[in-house]
């Protein structure tokens, strides 16, 4: 079964970027991804040095994000296009949790090959996650306001 979901833990958080892209969804709510954490260590095309989001293996880890339920199974392939998939991104299924459910989502991971640890994210970029505020928890969003950022 093809997931018709997504799980954004990055800039698509935010809604309008989203919406921006020509991605349909029916529905938007809060999920959690248990076992990983949230990194800045994909390397940024547009801005050398910058770091762009990464879900990284942390068995104690999670990392909060917007569930979009698309409108139908392939609309995710239109989200592929921005992700650079396959160069910078591969997108594979995991199961996030609700406050209801517990469900398949499809979300994006960075390559080995764009990896870089010790990178910032970009100051606009980082306004992109904020933007996911109604569906993440205060301690969450407080840690995202947290990052230090670069210009």
């Amino acid at each position: 079964m093809t997931p018709a979901h997504y799980f954004a833990y990055g800039s698509n958080m935010n809604p309008a970027r989203v919406v921006d892209r020509g991605i349909r969804f029916t529905q938007i709510s809060a999920a959690v991804l248990v076992g990983y954490v949230l990194s800045f260590n994909k390397r940024s095309r547009e801005q050398k040095g910058a770091g762009h989001a990464n879900i990284v293996i942390q068995l104690d880890g999670c990392v909060e994000g917007v569930l979009y339920q698309l409108e139908s199974a392939n609309e995710i392939e239109k989200m592929d296009v921005f992700e650079h998939v396959p160069t910078n991104y591969s997108r594979d299924v995991v199961s996030v949790k609700t406050q209801a459910d517990e469900l398949p989502a499809w979300t994006y991971f960075a390559n080995p090959k764009v990896v870089l640890s010790g990178l910032k994210p970009p100051c606009w970029y980082l306004a992109h996650l904020l933007r996911g505020r109604p569906y993440l928890s205060d301690r969450y969003h407080e840690m995202l306001e947290s990052i230090e950022c670069v210009p």
